[in-house]
């Protein structure tokens, strides 16, 4: 059947591409790894990080309030926003894989870069994938996904490293890709060109598990280091945007950041740059590469045809609210995740409950920025609902082609928002968010639902047990209590109801739209 849709994609966008091609812009999506809701200036006053860069992207774009992504987490994300689809319609219904998993993204899938691609667009994909890929063992064999996911992340010590990798950015879409396979604190530490390590990974990485690194065990190339991905990552998409100056056809860049994710490790330029710690420096060195590529833009004389948007895969870390009680619906008070600044003051969250990886706010609300010179108003805001997953139905409305049937099926274009040619009713009336145990909720409006107790993440309580009388899941009215302070699921049975029928609904179903 995905046979089928492809070559019915690839005959649409044959038709359609003379039409698009005098409108169609260049994009870049910049993916920052784990930057909180309440890390740049722009969203957060009270932030200890100087962001110029991306608060100038917001005054010189739309700035979104109300984003959230599919995951608290980094690979199903990151797999909505490549297939416009939630990932726990896939195999993998908690958690995240490991450097050695294979590809989540079916072979025969579509993509946002296999879409693009199909119009003539170049495609390029610079940074962390994290998304699976074809590695080989020793035994000849492909290596299989490790099961469990708390099983911890494999060494890599097994895998045949002079042989091509499959399955990752070069066979979903991409006409090139340079990077990493997972996040940095995961092996293998070395980089990635097309299908290849650029420097096969021999040598033996410690594990080290202190608060800035807590890196796993593994393998890694004998010239990588922690602090040079960064600023190689930045310079091959430099060079990607100098390379495209001058040429007819647009490109699309996908820019999936390793900062400021785990490892923690700003390069010495950085070191004492904001008031928010080592966390904190490093943020403002993620905050300099966005500007570089601004800069790049600029000098390649492409900023008036890019639309580029910038955003986070998940909430932050370095934020938890911790309960002054057992109970979850008990009193929320913020503290950091460690007193790595001296002082408390800066919240990577803001005032958003809960941190990465948890169902609260602070899991999967996240900036959300567009920047469209000429389409989009110059600094203004959206409280619409929006999903990374919209990305791609988003971008398919500006090509003027029609995603056919079965092709990213949770994806609702927020075009409207951008231009201000704003329809009746809001093109996404809900959203689905996902915890990295595996938690949902059903957002609505308002209204929030999350059929069960506990964080479902990181932050504490995890899970609780509901005694006799007690609510069993929670449920939040937003627009009064945007901290989730109060559950107010006793009180709206009705509400419960018509949201436990949706998001089932929403769950059985093969596609949303």
């Amino acid at each position: 059947m995905h046979f089928v849709i492809i070559l019915l994609v690839s005959v649409s966008l044959a038709l359609g591409r003379a039409a698009a091609a005098d409108s169609r812009p260049n994009v870049i999506v910049i993916l920052a790894d784990d930057l909180g809701y309440g890390d740049p200036g722009c969203y957060n006053p009270q932030s200890k990080i100087p962001t110029p860069h991306i608060d100038r992207l917001a005054a010189e774009g739309i700035r979104f309030t109300d984003a959230h992504t599919p995951s608290a987490v980094c690979t199903p994300t990151r797999y909505g926003l490549m297939t416009g689809r939630y990932a726990w319609r896939t195999w993998l219904k908690s958690g995240v894989l490991d450097g050695f998993d294979p590809p989540l993204i079916e072979a025969d899938r579509v993509t946002l870069a296999s879409f693009l691609k199909a119009q003539g667009f170049a495609t390029a994909c610079i940074g962390k994938w994290h998304l699976g890929m074809t590695w080989t063992g020793d035994d000849g064999k492909p290596v299989a996904y490790r099961g469990n996911p708390t099983s911890g992340f494999r060494l890599g010590s097994d895998v045949d490293f002079t042989r091509p990798i499959g399955g990752g950015p070069r066979d979903r879409g991409f006409d090139l890709f340079f990077g990493i396979a997972a996040s940095l604190d995961m092996s293998p530490y070395s980089f990635i060109e097309d299908r290849r390590s650029l420097e096969p990974p021999r040598l033996a990485a410690p594990e080290s598990k202190t608060l800035f690194l807590n890196q796993a065990a593994g393998v890694r190339s004998e010239g990588f280091t922690l602090e040079g991905v960064l600023p190689a990552l930045k310079q091959r998409a430099q060079d990607f945007i100098r390379s495209r100056a001058g040429k007819a056809e647009p490109f699309l860049l996908y820019f999936p950041l390793s900062s400021p994710h785990l490892p923690i490790v700003p390069n010495r330029d950085w070191v004492g740059k904001s008031a928010a710690g080592l966390y904190g420096d490093f943020v403002a060195e993620t905050d300099g590469v966005v500007g570089d590529i601004l800069r790049a833009l600029d000098a390649a004389k492409l900023r008036d045809n890019t639309l580029v948007i910038f955003t986070s895969d998940n909430g932050g870390l370095w934020h938890r609210w911790e309960a002054e009680e057992a109970d979850d619906v008990a009193g929320y008070k913020p503290t950091s995740r460690g007193n790595y600044t001296g002082e408390r003051a800066h919240q990577s969250n803001a005032a958003l409950r809960g941190t990465k990886a948890d169902i609260h706010e602070g899991g999967h609300r996240v900036p959300f920025i567009v920047r469209w010179p000429g389409r989009v108003r110059a600094g203004g805001t959206s409280a619409a609902l929006v999903e990374l997953n919209d990305v791609f139905a988003t971008v398919a409305e500006i090509t003027r082609v029609p995603l056919p049937s079965g092709v990213a099926g949770d994806s609702f274009s927020f075009l409207p928002e951008i231009t201000g040619s704003k329809p009746a009713t809001p093109v996404r009336t809900f959203a689905v968010h996902h915890s990295l145990t595996g938690v949902f909720a059903l957002r609505e409006g308002p209204w929030k639902f999350v059929p069960a107790r506990g964080s479902g993440g990181f932050s504490l309580p995890r899970t609780v047990s509901a005694k006799a009388g007690e609510p069993i899941g929670q449920l939040y009215h937003l627009g009064d209590d945007p901290g989730e302070t109060r559950n107010v699921w006793m009180q709206h049975p009705r509400v419960v109801k018509r949201m436990g029928e949706k998001l089932a609904a929403v769950q059985m179903a093969t596609q949303t739209r």
